[in-house]
């Protein structure tokens, strides 16, 4: 148990009895425990394994490359389409948890062998991600923009092709693209 990984458990949260459970399940794998994104991680020689976190209505597991892990339960969720590695195990309840508390150990001892041997989810290209049209006419039309934008890291570039093509009007999509020019100019991501 790492101390400063307590307060998380020590929060008021409608998942507080599923988290101790997995928390419990989680340190008995023998991977060290830290907090990253606010979150319980659990970690492999300092590379991410399994991450705990809550939301409205559930609270899962994370595997950073639950893509590579044999999902003989068929309980892997992938979050969103645009996910590439990540795959979660959700929970709506303490019994649930207890349940399945032997198939949660099996997988993260699946997690750990595939961390152990140094497997890649291999990872689709930023080029391969769709571009809306609207941004590929102001890339056309601004060079400046255009150079801007291939300056970004991959991930903030996918990060904005994303948003962009997410809109399903066009008028939407132009507005996304005219309201990020500056952004991407300044060499700031979505999110920066």
């Amino acid at each position: 148990m790492n101390p400063k990984v307590d307060r998380y458990f020590e929060k008021d949260s409608q998942w507080q009895a599923e988290f101790q459970e997995l928390r419990n399940i989680a340190l008995a794998s023998g991977l060290e425990e830290e907090l990253k994104w606010g979150h319980p991680c659990y970690t492999l020689k300092g590379k991410n394994v399994v991450l705990m976190h809550g939301f409205k209505d559930y609270c899962a597991l994370l595997f950073h490359k639950g893509a590579l892990l044999k999902d003989d339960a068929n309980i892997l969720v992938q979050q969103t389409q645009n996910v590439q590695g990540a795959r979660q195990i959700r929970f709506t309840g303490l019994k649930e948890v207890k349940k399945l508390a032997p198939v949660l150990k099996a997988y993260i001892q699946d997690a750990v062998a595939v961390e152990k041997a140094g497997l890649e989810v291999p990872m689709k290209a930023t080029k391969e991600f769709d571009m809306a049209e609207e941004f590929a006419q102001a890339l056309k039309e601004m060079p400046e923009l255009k150079k801007a934008f291939y300056a970004l890291t991959p991930g903030r570039q996918r990060g904005y092709l994303l948003y962009f093509s997410a809109a399903k009007q066009a008028k939407t999509r132009m507005a996304r693209v005219e309201k990020y020019v500056d952004r991407i100019l300044a060499g700031k991501g979505l999110e920066d």
